[in-house]
């Protein structure tokens, strides 16, 4: 009867508080994360494998040389902004421990991608596309929802992401001007790591997709590539 007259047991309240705190933490670790993603300001961890600029002896590139490497290589900060809002939005509500470490460390790989494309935009007097906050929310979103699917699913998104990026990717080498190394170097590495990722999410399970979702996935990038090679 007390109990009644005075409200429900403080004791019951104090864990719904602290899941909700916790997830207004998450939220707003989410938000910065997102900000300084955007605004180039996240720290990466290798150095980029052009080299140093100041170093460089590469061939001058012509105006239009210098526009297409440009336009390549915001086409692929825009793909490295996409699965690093994919990868933290599946981690985010990802139950199982060891999946969402694979996901977070995919994640702080794909950093040091944006780091060094970032750097080669700098570089040719370039900058990124002006649509990354739209690239973003959109994927995080879609991380969101294939985290849902279950783990295999979940990974199943990882790896085709990475089948796919890997395909951008070799194209790119194939593209860019014979003699911009520097772009050439950063791309390379880049495909590297993306098979990486797609062998380990591979490894830990990954279900092949839906050939409608694969197809939606490409329709998605081929609308996003065309759009940041120019904007």
């Amino acid at each position: 009867m007390e109990q009644a007259m005075h409200g429900s047991d403080p004791r019951d309240v104090a864990p719904a508080w602290r899941r909700r705190t916790g997830w207004l933490d998450k939220a707003l670790t989410e938000a910065g994360r997102a900000l300084r993603v955007l605004d180039g300001s996240v720290a990466h961890e290798r150095a980029n494998p052009a080299g140093p600029a100041a170093a460089a002896d590469d061939p001058a590139l012509s105006d239009a040389e210098s526009r297409h490497a440009a336009g390549l290589m915001r086409v692929n900060h825009v793909g490295e902004i996409c699965a690093q809002a994919l990868y933290r939005g599946q981690a985010l509500l990802c139950r199982d421990e060891g999946v969402r470490r694979v996901l977070l460390r995919a994640a702080e790989e794909e950093v040091d991608h944006l780091a060094w494309c970032r750097q080669r935009l700098d570089e040719l007097h370039s900058r990124p596309s002006l649509f990354n906050p739209l690239w973003y929310a959109g994927s995080f979103g879609l991380g969101l929802a294939a985290s849902r699917a279950g783990i295999s699913y979940n990974l199943g998104f990882m790896a085709e992401t990475e089948r796919q990026v890997e395909e951008h990717l070799d194209g790119h080498l194939s593209a860019l001007p014979e003699h911009d190394r520097r772009s050439r170097r950063i791309v390379t590495q880049m495909r590297d790591d993306e098979i990486g990722h797609r062998a380990t999410a591979e490894h830990h399970g990954a279900a092949p997709l839906p050939a409608l979702v694969r197809g939606a996935m490409r329709l998605m990038s081929k609308v996003m590539t065309t759009t940041a090679y120019r904007i």
